[in-house]
């Protein structure tokens, strides 16, 4: 009798750790669940309140300001520019074409020495060009003319690339440009000798997308296109075929 009243405390005590084990588990996936899906909530609460405002901010991840829609100069790039360069060329292969890898806004301004606000305007109006947040730069040495301190921001810069990177040098070259006084062209000799180019321009305002009445100060900005070219040859003929004013 005894073995018998053992072995049924046994399988009862085995029948009760399989249940609660089972519960446990079961708990564990419903909170799995839950976090997942609230986690989901919130990265689509952070989407909206990013593109809620007049600028429209890429979100974390995105890579294209219009997924749904290709960039006119990027389909314009495939389907005219690389053949016309490969004729121009004698590329073997159509990895051989010169592209456009990145396009830099930069932006320097002696007054945030004295004024460090002044940057706050002018973070809002590069974002407002660009459709991408800058980042603030700092000074990298101490100039005791210039009452300048190593560590103090100067200014600000934005590195924009694919999508973002087409459509603001198509609104550049067709819009923004065409708005600059007397103007006549950019200058053809400013590469560096390894397919980069750089102007400047110097005034903000060009851009449609300023609000002259909003604007606190004149400034200019420095616009360097990186392109994949090994010569300056070929780096401005693939900015020539996407339709950069040179000046002749």
């Amino acid at each position: 009798m005894a073995d018998v009243g053992s072995e049924s405390k046994t399988k009862n005590s085995g029948d009760a750790s399989k249940e609660k084990k089972a519960a446990t588990e079961s708990d564990a996936g419903q909170k799995s669940q839950k976090k997942s899906a609230d986690g989901a909530a919130r990265g689509k609460n952070r989407k909206k309140e990013t593109s809620g405002g007049s600028v429209t901010i890429a979100a974390a991840g995105e890579t294209k300001v219009s997924p749904s829609k290709e960039p006119r100069l990027h389909k314009m790039y495939r389907e005219k520019v690389v053949p016309e360069m490969m004729k121009q060329f004698q590329f073997g292969n159509i990895m051989e074409v010169p592209r456009i890898e990145k396009i830099s806004i930069n932006c320097a301004l002696k007054d945030a020495v004295g004024n460090p606000k002044i940057l706050d305007s002018v973070v809002d109006e590069i974002m407002a060009i660009t459709g991408q947040k800058p980042v603030l730069t700092k000074a990298k040495k101490a100039i005791a003319a210039f009452k300048l301190r190593k560590g103090n921001t100067i200014g600000v810069m934005v590195t924009l690339r694919r999508a973002r990177m087409y459509e603001f040098l198509d609104r550049l070259m067709n819009v923004a440009l065409a708005r600059v006084r007397d103007f006549k062209g950019v200058s053809p000799k400013a590469f560096d000798g390894r397919g980069n180019y750089s102007f400047g321009i110097k005034e903000q305002i060009i851009f449609p997308e300023i609000n002259y009445d909003a604007v606190e100060k004149i400034h200019g900005l420095t616009v360097t296109i990186t392109t994949s070219a090994k010569n300056n040859e070929h780096a401005r003929a693939v900015l020539a075929e996407l339709g950069m004013p040179f000046r002749k």
